[in-house]
This record gives structure tokens, C-alpha cells and sequence, in this order.
């Protein structure tokens, strides 16, 4: 009986579907796609993404590289595999939840844990949709906090993608500060006086008034949480855009942005050439700007020398 194809998929989505066979011989039967994928994860858990390398897994899996390559061909297969192994499924808590806020609350805390448990992920490209089944996973268990409301399947969606926004965001931040404790052996509070100091020191209030003025009131020093507060504001939001529509309000019309010139005229030179000047002229600007402030506090610390002491 002849062997089935495989489905017109890339490798590495296939492979993580379970629908691409290894292949029938290897370098020793030891070898397999999840030992590649589980030793590839170790070596970023421990050094970052960029350290991860079809030699480095070789090299710790006790193979040569080029027979990696019989199970995952290429290196951006790998990665997207690591991708998967890291993000794992939604955890049942999600589910267990009350209401659709408290789910996408816990959704959204358990993106941010994921991140802070594999932070290399954050610096996986993203090259298009997820179409892997832990990714696919993850928007499923989104969807499904929002099925019992009244918003369009696409509405959902725009909600799931927001929420998930904010994890990233999140846990982008969280891990840095995370990699800078281990570096430094600095604890969060450290950290926050020291930026405050740094703060105080750069940042003047007739250059940057509003910041200045935020930094006086202790902002940087302050414990309470940013992250949750914007993600609790826009669930209020969601919650009040709910309600409109269970009282029959129609969908919110869809924006129509001009985000960039189309692309035949992004690639005229002669608009190039005009952009390129705006951005001149804008910095410009602002080192003219510069100067204008640091010209008038000399003329004020003059005037003051000049006035005589009463």
C-alpha cells in the first residue's frame, strides 16, 4: 500500500501538527524531533534564543549537526517548535473562571507567566497568524471566555488580540527587569530608585514639563501595577461596549486609517527624498529647541548673578 503524502504544509507546521513523519533512519534510534525541540528549549531557557544553533542542540544531544537536519531541516522550523513547547497549553483555570472578564483576566495572567517562565520566546519574529495547536489553542480558550456575550465572532477576535497585547507588552517588561536582577543582583526596589534618580537627573521641567511633573509625584517609586491597571480599564471598556450591544446597539463601524502612503508612492524618490527632509527638518528642530532652552537658563542664571543683593 503506497505511503500517504504528507499535507502541502511547511515542515516545521507540519512536524508540530503530529502529520510529518520522522524520518525511517537515523544516525541511532535514540534520535527524535522531541529530544531536538526539548534540548533546543534547555539551551534557550539558559542562554537566550540567540544561543541556540542546530550545533549547540547537536553538541548537547551528543550527534552531529547534520543529523539534526534528517528530523528538523532548517533552524526556523526549530525555533517554531520551541515556540510551541514553550507556550503549552491554556491552563483549566482559565475555564474555571466566572464570567467572561474574570477568564480573560486569568488569560491574560497566565500569557504573562508563560513569558517570565521562557523569556527568549519574546524574540521569536512573528512572521503571520500562529498555525500551531498550542497557539491554536490559546485563541480557542480566548474565544470561548467571550462566547456567551453578545459580540460578533469577529469582535471576539479584536478582544482575544487586545488582551493578548497587553500579555506581550507585559511580559516583555517583567522579563527584562528580570534578566537585570540576575545580572546585577539588584532587587526591584533598587531598580526603581535608581531609575527615579536617573530620571530626576536628565529630565527638566522646561524641556519635558508633564514628565517632570509625573516624576515629582513619585511615579517611578510607586507599587502599584500599570499592566493591570491598563488591562482593567480596557475590560471596563469592553464590558460598556457589551452592553451597548445586548441593549441592540449595531456594531461599532470599522475604522478606515491611512496608516502609510500606498506602495507605488512610498516608492517614488522624489517622496522619499521629501520624507527624508520632513525627518531633517524635525530634528532640526528639536536641537534648535535644545539650544533655545539651554540659551535661556544661561541668560536667566546671568541675570541673577547681575542683580544686586538686596
Amino acid at each position: 500500500m503506497p505511503e500517504a503524502a504528507e499535507p502541502d504544509l511547511p515542515r516545521g507546521v507540519a512536524l508540530a501538527w503530529g502529520i510529518a513523519a520522522d524520518p525511517q533512519r537515523g544516525p541511532k534510534r535514540e534520535m527524535s524531533v522531541e529530544r531536538i525541540v526539548d534540548a533546543a528549549v534547555e539551551i534557550a531557557d539558559a542562554e537566550g534564543l540567540g544561543a541556540v544553533s542546530m550545533a549547540a542542540v547537536a553538541a548537547r544531544l551528543g550527534y552531529t549537526p547534520m543529523s539534526l537536519y534528517r528530523y528538523v531541516s532548517a533552524k526556523e522550523d526549530l525555533v517554531l517548535l520551541m515556540q510551541e513547547e514553550a507556550t503549552g497549553l491554556p491552563p483549566e483555570s482559565i475555564r474555571e473562571q466566572a464570567g467572561w472578564r474574570a477568564r480573560l483576566e486569568a488569560f491574560y495572567g497566565a500569557q504573562v507567566h508563560r513569558y517570565l517562565q521562557h523569556p527568549w520566546v519574546l524574540d521569536v519574529p512573528i512572521s503571520g497568524s500562529p498555525t500551531t495547536p498550542h497557539s491554536a489553542a490559546w485563541m480557542d480558550a480566548g474565544l470561548e471566555a467571550l462566547a456567551e456575550t453578545p459580540l460578533t465572532h469577529d469582535e471576539r477576535l479584536a478582544v482575544v488580540l487586545v488582551v493578548t497585547g497587553h500579555g506581550n507588552w507585559t511580559g516583555r517588561v517583567l522579563a527584562g527587569y528580570a534578566r537585570q536582577q540576575r545580572v546585577t543582583g539588584e532587587g526591584e526596589v533598587d531598580i526603581a530608585r535608581r531609575e527615579d534618580a536617573l530620571y530626576r537627573e536628565l529630565i527638566t521641567a522646561d524641556a519635558f514639563p508633564y514628565l517632570r511633573e509625573a516624576i515629582d509625584a513619585g511615579v517611578f517609586l510607586d507599587e502599584s501595577d500599570p499592566f493591570a491597571f491598563g488591562v482593567a480599564r480596557t475590560l471596563d471598556g469592553v464590558a460598556a461596549y457589551i452592553a451597548e450591544r445586548a441593549a441592540g446597539a449595531p456594531s461599532a463601524p470599522k475604522p478606515s486609517w491611512i496608516t502609510d502612503p500606498d506602495a507605488e508612492i512610498a516608492a517614488d524618490k522624489r517622496f522619499r527624498d521629501a520624507r527624508r527632509a520632513v525627518r531633517d527638518a524635525e530634528r532640526a528642530l528639536r536641537d534648535a529647541r535644545k539650544v533655545e532652552r539651554q540659551v535661556a537658563r544661561d541668560a536667566t542664571e546671568r541675570a541673577r548673578r547681575a542683580k544686586p543683593e538686596a
